[in-house]
């Protein structure tokens, strides 16, 4: 696992060291360059051995106990919340784009919002129709890189390429958020998107291609000293699905609600990411990339009834609107 970089100071701009900030890597690129071609059973089983193997040295995975220092401008959550509680989804294909509204409709059931994170020029068609139907229902919709191709990130070229593009569909969407696919993530160079916040790096997840973190469990702000705009990072803090789950073959969601006691017994926020896709609705068997909706479903559940009264449930947007309007001194 890569060291963890310690907690940005607000507006020093930092980037984290990271392989997409020198180009991809050889392997990375060649991986993703094969995927297309590589049947599912085998990405998940190489997958397995390879997160099987960074277990066994992951001393700070699904806790460090570091991130849980605030940052010195800390005011707390509003209405004095004892945490916060973000819920976030990567919508990966066409069947994801249509199990959108369900999973939506669950978690309004609960009295969650969220947002949905679409890919403008993947493997399906972003409709205007579902795009507002989930904004009408109270929920957000962010961009979700580019293609999802593994090359955002393979130069910096390639990087001011797709960010034309990315803008466009911002725009196009009315929308202020971005995640890069696979959580690659360069800080510096994201300051070419016209974002109000980035969602791709995380506290720890030595899991990920890009493994290094951003070592907090707290949102911060990324300036740059050129234009003097700034956007808000928001780090993910929950163990993705698709790693507990479908990579680390885990039957229940303790990891999760154990990492969320934490969170809320430090005050920090709870992030998460949920893919459709992922979720077998329905009480329907999963198949061997799903795992069932009804152990995101029950730790909605552990949420709001241990902890209801106690945490904020902010979109994405709203999240970092609070914080950009935060002084930092």
């Amino acid at each position: 696992m890569n060291d963890i970089v310690d907690y940005p100071e607000p507006g020093d701009g930092r980037v984290l060291d990271t392989t997409a900030g020198r180009g991809m890597s050889v392997l990375n690129a060649m991986y993703y360059a094969f995927k297309p071609f590589l049947p599912q059973a085998v990405r998940y089983t190489m997958r397995r051995l390879r997160a099987n193997y960074k277990l066994q040295n992951a001393t700070d995975w699904p806790i460090m106990p570091s991130a849980a220092t605030p940052p010195p401008w800390w005011p707390g959550w509003p209405e004095g919340r004892k945490f916060a509680v973000v819920l976030t989804h990567d919508v990966e294909g066409p069947v994801g784009f249509e199990r959108c509204l369900q999973l939506a409709e669950l978690e309004a059931k609960h009295g969650f919002r969220s947002s949905f994170n679409l890919i403008p020029e993947g493997g399906y068609r972003v409709t205007p129709e579902t795009r507002d139907a989930l904004t009408g229902m109270g929920f957000e919709v962010g961009v979700h890189d580019l293609r999802h191709d593994g090359s955002l990130y393979r130069s910096k070229k390639s990087f001011d390429d797709c960010a034309i593009g990315i803008n466009g569909y911002l725009r196009d969407w009315k929308a202020v958020g971005f995640r890069a696919g696979f959580m690659f993530h360069n800080l510096e160079w994201l300051k070419s998107l016209e974002i109000e916040y980035d969602a791709s790096t995380f506290d720890t997840d030595p899991f990920e291609p890009q493994p290094d973190g951003a070592g907090t469990i707290f949102p911060f702000r990324v300036e740059d000293g050129t234009s003097g705009r700034s956007y808000i990072e928001l780090p993910y803090t929950l163990p993705q699905d698709a790693t507990l789950f479908l990579v680390l073959r885990e039957k229940t969601n303790d990891i999760w609600k154990r990492k969320a006691d934490w969170l809320a017994a430090q005050g920090g926020m709870v992030l998460l990411n949920v893919h459709p896709d992922y979720l077998a609705f329905d009480g329907r068997k999963p198949s061997i990339s799903e795992f069932d909706a009804a152990l995101y479903e029950d730790f909605l559940v552990h949420l709001k009834t241990r902890y209801e009264g106690q945490y904020w449930n902010p979109l994405p947007r709203e999240m970092s609107r609070y914080i950009a309007g935060l002084p930092t001194g």
